[in-house]
């Protein structure tokens, strides 16, 4: 089935993602584009709307990016965002300069009074926004009409209704804008005439349809986790093709305290065909005192592959590799579909050696997170697997800074198991992204039973989300944070202090490496 579709132009905003899963949110089906992409594979996309991103240039650069000229000249509703926006002013024969007030943050944006407007329809006449820019728009292009305005914007927002261009100089996708969803909603349902075709349940059916297609009368072969991610991914594919599918579960010894036993009663429950392999001992023989957190993610990475394919040689031959690759592993990796900046290299995604001929399969890969939970309630997976908190693929790896040791990596699930026991207790599990432990190369004095003790230290961290992209260190309280700390102390002997990360997404991430 054609769904409606809007387009986004990414020109390396790190928001970009956000606007389509805001769209999507609103049953808009939404693809992601490099902001170069040919005109002609724009046209046969056949979309209903193009929304032109931010991004971290200035139009005034000899290499800003700039799209084809035609597409301005397609005839379709336009949003600009922030650089969209600048760019649009630019092309459109407005003016663009330095703002005398750079706004990074909380803005007040006020509508002009005037006609209604298609975008502001049913909102307020001052907005608190999100603003990332220090260019703005000095003149609007000739038959705009300025929309909007703040203190540090003569033109916060401006739409020329006849030709189908709209801009906003701020960010209406960040959650962070009051009433950003509706501003979205306007221009996909008023301007662009969506009518909310693409839903998790579509999904389910179009995906599985796609799967059996491309896959035939051949075998998968998966590899699962645990999580919520290749969870989803496997009951997929398992619903198209069944018995061609086998999974592999491989427990690398990084995994969290008992995880491995608990995962194989959970895929039992499912029904899953899976094929369980203990390779602990080979993955912390080859990280036994590697303290660099690339080199760390390149060994387990290059570990799993040598086990998962021995494995999979023992089983037979398979055609397809299944992955549960979602939007963000992809943008925070590598800039596959635009410029925006690569932060990491992420487990899931940089290839595989050559010598594994796998065609992959990668059903979720322009999911988020919390379409992804959608989709596996859809499908009947339990709650125990949805609402599972997301976990590294590198594993505790990557939460134990410095040299990894057997030793530290058992303080470090120790801990850990403390900190998930306690936020279940609280009733906090469910409303955090993310809540765990980390060991930290820092060992300091204490005092213990009378006793001077010299030893590490464990950080909490706790942040709230909707997605991963942006995320916000949880106010957790403080009698809760104090069971913790009192519990670790006592129970792990290795670790006299802890402490707790009050630090959000951006700048920081939320992992530590």
């Amino acid at each position: 089935m054609a769904h409606q579709t809007i387009l986004v132009l990414d020109f390396g905003s790190q928001f970009t993602q956000l606007i389509a899963r805001r769209l999507r949110e609103l049953s808009v089906y939404t693809e992601v584009l490099p902001f170069n992409t040919p005109l002609a594979q724009i046209k046969e996309k056949r979309p209903v709307g193009i929304i032109l991103s931010g991004g971290p240039r200035s139009v005034s650069d000899a290499e800003a990016p700039k799209p084809d000229r035609g597409v301005f000249d397609l005839g379709l509703p336009t949003l600009g965002i922030c650089y969209g926006m600048q760019l649009m002013t630019d092309v459109l024969g407005g003016e663009v300069g330095s703002a005398p007030h750079r706004e990074f943050g909380h803005a007040e944006v006020h509508v002009v009074d005037g006609p209604p407007t298609r975008l502001f329809n049913s909102l307020p006449a001052s907005l608190r926004v999100w603003a990332s820019h220090g260019d703005f728009v000095a003149a609007a292009p000739a038959g705009f009409d300025v929309v909007a305005t703040s203190s540090n914007a003569p033109v916060a927002a401006m739409e020329d209704a006849a030709r189908g261009y709209y801009a906003l100089l701020f960010h209406p996708e960040v959650a962070h804008t009051e009433k950003g969803e509706a501003l979205l909603r306007n221009f996909a349902y008023d301007v662009c005439g969506c009518t909310g075709d693409w839903t998790t349940r579509s999904f389910i059916e179009e995906a599985t349809e796609r799967i059996r297609e491309a896959v035939g009368r051949k075998r998968v072969v998966c590899a699962l986790s645990g999580g919520v991610d290749s969870t989803v991914a496997a009951t997929l594919i398992h619903r198209a093709v069944g018995e061609q599918l086998t999974c592999i579960f491989v427990d690398n010894g990084l995994l969290r305290l008992n995880e491995a036993a608990q995962v194989n009663t959970r895929y039992k429950k499912l029904q899953l065909p899976v094929e369980f392999v203990d390779a602990t001992d080979l993955f912390l023989d080859r990280l036994e005192g590697i303290a660099d957190p690339e080199q760390k993610r390149k060994i387990i990475g290059a570990t799993f592959i040598d086990v998962f394919e021995e494995k999979a040689r023992a089983l037979g031959d398979f055609d397809f590799l299944a992955q549960g690759t979602l939007y963000p592993d992809v943008i925070e990796s590598v800039s596959v579909r635009g410029p925006s900046a690569t932060i990491k290299s992420h487990h899931n995604v940089g290839g595989l050696p050559e010598r594994m001929r796998f065609t992959l399969v990668e059903p979720l890969r322009e999911l988020f997170k919390d379409e992804v939970r959608r989709v596996g309630a859809d499908l009947g997976i339990d709650k125990e697997f949805l609402v599972r908190q997301p976990f590294p693929g590198p594993g505790l790896a990557v939460r134990l800074l410095g040299p990894i040791s057997r030793p530290k990596l058992t303080l470090l699930q120790r801990a850990d198991a403390i900190v998930a026991e306690e936020v279940r207790r609280a009733g906090w599990y469910e409303r955090l992204w993310q809540s765990f432990a980390v060991l930290l190369p820092v060992q300091s004095v204490g005092v213990m039973g009378d006793e001077r003790t010299y030893e590490f230290t464990i950080a909490i961290r706790a942040v709230e989300s909707l997605d991963g992209m942006t995320a916000d260190w949880a106010r957790l309280p403080h009698d809760l944070l104090a069971v913790i700390s009192s519990r670790i102390v006592n129970e792990v002997k290795g670790i006299n202090r802890v402490v707790y990360d009050i630090s959000s997404k951006p700048p920081s991430t939320i992992e530590w490496e």
